[in-house]
């Protein structure tokens, strides 16, 4: 499996005071998108989340999402060296995804571009 390079997951109480900042921070613009009632803005190596509490004490259980060249590959991985799959793959609007969590107890998210 490779490792593509991660991406810091940061839950904010207000999305649009937010962006700014990790715009000019990351230098580049936000891609925005809504999962299951959560706004989602992407910036560079940060991916800032708003939205309801109890949506996000869900996400807030992910330590950090980390890109893959194929998810599949990494599902197999994953399950040869003991983590479990707690969901997926599943296709988003970034790409492909599982979440795993590794033996120690630790949660992440794997993703890949394909379509």
């Amino acid at each position: 499996m490779e490792i593509l390079g991660a991406t810091l997951r940061i839950c904010v109480n207000d999305l649009e005071a937010a962006v700014p900042f990790y715009e000019r921070l990351a230098g580049g613009r936000a891609l925005r998108f809504d999962r299951g009632g959560v706004q989602v803005a992407a910036i560079g190596s940060f991916l800032l989340m708003s939205g309801p509490e109890a949506e996000l004490e869900i996400l807030r259980k992910v330590t950090a999402t980390i890109a893959v060249r194929d998810v599949d590959e990494a599902h197999g991985l994953l399950a040869e060296l003991g983590a479990r799959i707690v969901a997926g793959p599943l296709a988003t609007p970034a790409g492909r995804n599982l979440l795993a969590m590794h033996p120690d107890g630790t949660v992440f998210e794997y993703v890949d571009q394909r379509a």
